[in-house]
């Protein structure tokens, strides 16, 4: 039996829409565990370039800034201002660090003095090549707060400055409901100790 298939074929690709966005459709084949290769099958794949997000984290303060904003996405949901950590799209030739770094200040207002790997994942690989990185950033919480956002781009964000423990238990209670923001915020609660000791010097 094959454990790990890595052969696939696509025999075929359209572009179905072109903007911001794409959306594709494949015409693929694979190898199958069972052996042997499958049928040729479709699947509509939206691209979109890779990501990155970060959590801002004073370890001296305990305190991690959310930021609030309009997201189109949850509307079905009757749920469209989310709580979120600052994220964006990268840009050509733009390192996932220095977009995290940039999206940070571009949306809160502060800067990373020092940033930390969490991990990277796809968002939803069914139906979406989008890769993201998510960084846990030392900032300086104490003056943090305002709006924030690029006018030109539509944003209007709200900067949510709060303790550790207020940020868990919105978690633990719905409020917070996008990946990054959970992913951070739960690796936080795991590591928060560790993260202390190299970042308070």
């Amino acid at each position: 039996m094959i454990e790990n298939p890595l052969e696939y074929e696509i025999a075929k690709k359209e572009t179905l829409y072109k903007g911001v966005f794409r959306l594709v459709r494949l015409h693929l084949r694979h190898q199958l565990f069972g052996g042997g290769i499958s049928e040729v099958f479709t699947r509509e794949v939206f691209e979109r370039p890779a990501a990155a997000a970060i959590l801002p984290y004073d370890p001296f303060l305990d305190r991690v800034i959310l930021i609030k904003q309009f997201r189109a996405g949850g509307i079905n949901k009757d749920e469209p201002w989310m709580l979120e950590i600052p994220a964006g799209m990268l840009d050509p030739n733009e390192s996932t660090e220095n977009l995290a770094k940039r999206e940070l200040t571009e949306e809160t207002g502060c800067e990373a003095i020092e940033l930390c790997k969490i991990c990277g994942f796809f968002v939803s690989p069914g139906g979406s090549d989008e890769y993201l990185t998510v960084f846990c950033g030392k900032v300086d919480a104490a003056n943090v707060s305002g709006i924030f956002g690029i006018k030109e781009d539509h944003e209007d964000i709200l900067v949510v400055n709060v303790s550790v423990e207020e940020a868990l238990e919105k978690l633990n209670r719905g409020e917070i409901k996008t990946g990054p923001a959970i992913i951070g915020l739960l690796w936080l609660q795991l590591n928060k100790e560790k993260i202390k000791k190299e970042w308070v010097k």
